[in-house]
């Protein structure tokens, strides 16, 4: 060994003893305990293998050769069904109310939900319908349905999103937002898996869009990119975990690009227009329409409902929609 190469040996070795001390402090970042918390690529593979259940014509594994349709269900919901009972077995090691549980009880627990997953697979793929339906019915850019299911960034982000809130529903922890960051990581869409969205949900482009935990939004309501359905605070930090953070959507509501529709106590009445880059933080009636003009918010045929008139309305003055 030359002169060079036992000089970076020891310094090799006394960054190693420097970082193993770092490590021996015992934070949340110091954790090596790698082996009992669900893994990422294998929630990533779960994810892609559903999408070929849910869209059978579409997300196919074409090494297989298969007989018949029950034939190629079975070999997926059995490999499907393993590996998503096993991460969920190392997800629920974090919830307290399992915290007594040894392992052969957290498989069982973990069996169960998975099994009831599944039996909600067709009401999760009537309500992806009901997205396509609506992403046909409302983008002329649409050349056929083929083409929504492909490539469009939206369907894929609520596709997920449905399949991470029935987890999310079933509570099992960890897993649904790992699901849901996947696909916020490829289409730029984050929508959380605590949000309740009903049917005919159309996302149109789609990228920057940010649907919070507690959002509740309708059916036959379109967003375009940009939209934020945010908190309006978050000063409380952790504390607030739990309560109704962000706005609630009524249905047949349109929010253009840009906008952001901020708190728990904000509900956007049915039928309402929200214009590009309104920012709202106060309830409007169903059938608002709401637009920038200048530095300011207009709102044609209806006022907030923190405004007894039309006069006293800030909205007509250039305020903000702001409580």
């Amino acid at each position: 060994m030359t002169i060079d190469e036992k000089r970076i040996r020891n310094e090799v070795d006394e960054i190693v003893e420097l970082v193993l001390k770092d490590y021996d402090q015992g934070r949340d970042i110091d954790n090596m305990d790698i082996f009992n918390q669900p893994e990422r690529e294998e929630v990533v593979s779960i994810v892609v293998k559903l999408l070929g259940v849910l869209f059978p014509g579409y997300y196919r594994d074409k090494g297989y050769r298969f007989y018949n349709m029950y034939s190629k269900l079975t070999l997926q919901f059995e490999d499907i069904m393993y590996y998503m009972s096993q991460q969920i077995a190392l997800a629920l090691a974090f919830e307290e109310k399992y915290a007594k549980c040894d392992d052969v009880e957290l498989e069982e627990e973990a069996r169960k939900i998975t099994v009831e997953f599944f039996r909600k697979i067709p009401e999760i793929r009537s309500k992806i319908n009901t997205d396509i339906q609506a992403t046909y019915d409302g983008d002329p850019a649409a050349f056929n349905k083929e083409e929504i299911i492909l490539s469009y960034p939206g369907l894929l982000a609520s596709t997920v999103y449905r399949v991470a809130h029935e987890l999310h529903l079933l509570g099992v922890p960890l897993i649904p937002r790992m699901m849901s960051e996947y696909a916020h990581s490829i289409t730029g869409i984050d929508i959380h898996p605590g949000a309740t969205i009903g049917e005919y949900f159309f996302i149109d482009h789609g990228t920057g869009i940010v649907v919070g935990a507690t959002s509740e939004i309708g059916e036959h309501v379109k967003i375009y990119q940009g939209v934020t359905i945010g908190a309006l605070s978050t000063r409380g930090g952790h504390a607030l975990h739990g309560t109704k953070r962000h706005p609630t959507i009524e249905d047949n509501v349109t929010i253009y690009s840009g906008a952001s529709i901020l708190g728990g106590d904000t509900v956007i009445g049915e039928g309402s227009i929200i214009g590009g880059n309104a920012f709202i933080t106060a309830s409007v009636k169903p059938g608002s329409r709401i637009s920038i003009s200048g530095q300011g918010v207009n709102i044609d045929a209806e006022q907030c409902e923190n405004c007894e008139n039309a006069d006293d309305c800030l909205i007509g003055k250039g305020a903000f929609l702001e409580e």
